[in-house]
């Protein structure tokens, strides 16, 4: 029988593609994630206003990721983390190592770090072994990249 509930992508609507590309491009890229190629509309050229990334699972299932421009009256609103909606997002790492190649990967292109590398153990709300970095794209999403070891067989 299929599984129902694992997430099947996430689009995020960005003020300036020209400036969020490269950063996600890093970020997904050292994640390990693939860049979807297409000549669709938007995805092609040298300066697309789209772009995605994605992984594939073990089962053949895949999660994946889409820049795209906003549009609208806030479009070119700071996102507010504190505000309803999306506070942030944090993607596993296989192991601390894989923490510190995002870090230094994301920074080396720029990136906003807003806490480098660090152990939480023994923080409230987090566990034994806790090991995380916290970004945020140009648009101010606040990123996480965390090994748990509790999370890794």
């Amino acid at each position: 029988m299929p599984v129902t509930g694992p997430l099947s992508h996430i689009d995020l609507s960005v003020a300036d593609p020209k400036r969020s590309i490269p950063f996600y491009a890093a970020f997904f890229e050292a994640l390990g994630y693939h860049r979807f190629e297409s000549e669709l509309t938007g995805f092609a050229g040298s300066d697309p206003e789209r772009a995605a990334w994605f992984v594939r699972y073990a089962d053949g299932a895949f999660f994946g990721i889409e820049v795209r421009p906003a549009s609208g009256t806030d479009a070119g609103r700071v996102h507010d983390r504190y505000a309803p909606g999306l506070h942030h997002l944090a993607f596993h790492a296989e192991d601390r190592a894989t923490v510190d190649r995002v870090h230094r990967e994301v920074s080396a292109a720029g990136g906003t770090v807003l806490d480098a590398p660090a152990d939480y153990t023994g923080k409230d709300g987090y566990g034994d072994g806790y090991y995380a970095v916290f970004f945020a794209d140009p648009d101010g999403v606040k990123l996480e990249v965390v090994f748990e070891p509790a999370s890794n067989p």
